[in-house]
């Protein structure tokens, strides 16, 4: 079943055509890859799905839920969320504290609850769950260091992290693995599937490395000028001329 669905998706920026009827369909547990080359759109189309863009023309629809209008914090409390490609920390906070910034999203209390004192035991709780997604990511030893004291690829753990303490049911990760070295590629690459196994959740993802994409994703959608170029299994995508045409070669692809 789609738990993602787009339907002839445009987004103009002036005369500029960024995306252009754009469709597709993203499975409920998938893992999907969403690539092209720099300039392609991927961007826009991710900024549009979750609220920071407003489409120009056609539809989104989320678990049945047309989001096409809807702004990026009602988009996300229906648990559709995105990291960027810049790490975005609290540098002076500690790990454990920029993941229970994000449980803050699910700490919306009645008046009741604050006057009677449920607020405290909702921070409790909050902050076991944020202990639970730091162990769960392996970064236990690390929880009470500030966050601008991590190497660079505990930073995009840790910026991966605080999106899941918001409890997602579809994760959109832009450029997951940009800047990071073949061992924290391997790391966050076993992070994204536990996600995905031990989590139960979708993920979607925009990425440059396509050794990572390919051994990845469950499948991949090609974007070229704004367009859909392909989609289908990452097999299929590395032997597809038009793609390998695109990337000015096939080295980029099967690299």
């Amino acid at each position: 079943m789609a738990i993602l669905e787009v339907k002839n998706l445009s987004k103009n920026f002036g005369g500029l055509m960024a995306n252009r009827d754009l469709d597709l369909e993203v499975e409920e547990g998938e893992i999907r890859g969403v690539i092209g080359p720099n300039g392609a759109g991927k961007t826009t189309f991710f900024n549009v799905i979750s609220g920071v863009y407003k489409p120009s023309g056609g539809t989104i629809k989320f678990d049945g839920t047309l989001i096409s209008n809807l702004s990026p914090d009602k988009i996300a409390g229906l648990g559709v969320v995105r990291t960027f490609q810049r790490v975005a920390l609290f540098p002076n906070f500690t790990v454990l504290e920029n993941v229970n910034i994000g449980r803050h999203l699910h700490a919306r209390e009645s008046l009741f609850g604050a006057v009677f004192g449920m607020s405290k035991q909702k921070e409790i709780e909050n902050l076991e769950k944020s202990r639970q997604i730091v162990d769960f990511l392996g970064m236990t030893e690390h929880q009470d260091e500030l966050a601008s004291n991590l190497p660079y690829g505990l930073q995009r753990a840790l910026n991966v992290a605080i999106a899941l303490a918001t409890e997602p049911r579809l994760l959109m990760l832009d450029e997951p693995v940009a800047g990071m070295n073949p061992t924290e590629t391997a790391e966050m690459t076993r992070i994204i599937r536990l996600i995905r196994d031990e989590m139960g959740m979708t993920v979607m993802l925009v990425e440059h490395d396509m050794r990572t994409v390919m051994n990845l994703c469950d499948k991949i959608t090609v974007i070229d000028f704004g367009e859909k170029l392909a989609e289908g299994l990452p097999q299929e995508i590395r032997a597809n001329k038009d793609v390998i045409e695109a990337y000015l070669g096939a080295e980029d692809i099967v690299a």
